[in-house]
């Protein structure tokens, strides 16, 4: 079963900019599509972008335009770079295969000033 890990995670200011990673192990990741989510405290668990194997990729309307996802094959890692932060990125950031493997941690990101 493929397994993920998320990096990258921290805490920034209002305007700053993270890059999170997700490595992907037991499986090959550039067949499939990768997505990554967040979970706020209280909040469901939400779909925040996607790329394909064709590298189309697709954002929620609360980021698009701020964050940006990408891959690279050859280290089964996908990327979220993430500019323009806000207090209400605030959440813990996972990643995961579609359709949808295993979870994984997932990593902390905090906005705030």
């Amino acid at each position: 079963q493929v397994q993920f890990v998320e990096s990258g995670g921290g805490s920034v200011q209002p305007g700053g900019s993270l890059r999170l990673s997700c490595t992907a192990s037991g499986s090959d990741s550039s067949i499939y599509g990768m997505a990554w989510y967040r979970q706020a405290p209280g909040n469901r668990r939400e779909w925040v972008a996607q790329i394909m194997p064709s590298g189309a990729r697709n954002y929620a309307a609360s980021v698009k335009g701020r964050f940006t996802i990408f891959r690279d094959n050859a280290e089964n890692t996908v990327y979220l770079q993430m500019n323009s932060l806000k207090p209400d990125d605030t959440a813990v950031y996972y990643c995961n295969s579609l359709p949808n493997s295993g979870w994984g941690q997932g990593t902390q990101v905090t906005v705030s000033s």
